[in-house]
């Protein structure tokens, strides 16, 4: 079955595809270092071919180092649009080179995540640090409260998240998270289950009691993000 979204112009040429995907643009988080085992970066290049099969163009966090540099990259020279946002006090440190795509200065962290959180439909979180498990919990908890119903996939290359995942399941076991909230996170092994099964995710059988709107997430202190869009 052909695709009937129209082609993507990024920075190489178009790889045909005939799985049409219903997401415009996913956000990846990942970490500015490639961590020691080849493995991780191996990832990130198989993840970003993944998205330009399936014409998903890119929203990241902006860097031309680590395992951001080679997402970015894969996506960039397989034609699709790169959307990276950083803050301007990281530029120095994180960007290297020419730039990759599009790139989107702001003021700070907060409205890093809220910019990217805007321009996604979905959101994947490769291996990383504080940093990559800060903006993936935290799109998690904007699911649980109902701000989004944006699919959050975790690529769980060679059982790097395997320890969180555990950790959650403990947290449902001992009443702190909800067997539904637990639905929320997407998990796999390769890029090529994950964006499949991010494709039939459901938010409907994840929907929580608690609706909060984006005017209201502001009022309990998160004054410097903008508008999430559904």
């Amino acid at each position: 079955m052909e695709s009937n979204k129209p082609p993507r112009h990024g920075g190489g040429t178009m790889v045909a595809t005939t799985k049409p995907s219903r997401f415009n643009r996913i956000c990846v988080f990942c970490g500015s270092s490639s961590g020691k085992n080849p493995i991780y970066r191996h990832a990130a290049i198989q993840l970003g071919n993944q998205l330009v099969e399936r014409r998903i163009d890119l929203v990241y966090g902006g860097g031309s180092i680590g395992l951001m540099g080679l997402v970015s990259k894969a996506v960039f020279d397989g034609g699709c649009h790169v959307i990276g946002v950083i803050p301007k006090v990281l530029m120095p440190k994180e960007i290297i080179g020419e730039t990759i795509g599009e790139v989107k200065p702001v003021l700070n962290m907060h409205q890093r995540k809220a910019e990217m959180a805007r321009q996604a439909d979905a959101f994947i979180a490769l291996p990383g640090g504080y940093g990559t498990l800060e903006e993936l919990l935290e799109v998690i908890t904007w699911a649980q409260l109902g701000i989004h119903q944006k699919p959050v996939g975790l690529l769980n290359v060679d059982g790097y998240y395997n320890s969180l995942l555990s950790f959650i399941d403990k947290a449902v076991d001992e009443g702190f998270v909800t067997p539904t909230a637990r639905g929320i996170i997407v998990s796999a092994q390769t890029a090529h289950e994950l964006l499949s099964k991010l494709e039939e995710y459901d938010p409907e059988q994840n929907v929580t009691d608690v609706k909060l709107s984006w005017e209201m997430e502001q009022q309990l202190g998160y004054t410097a993000k903008s508008e999430i869009a559904r």
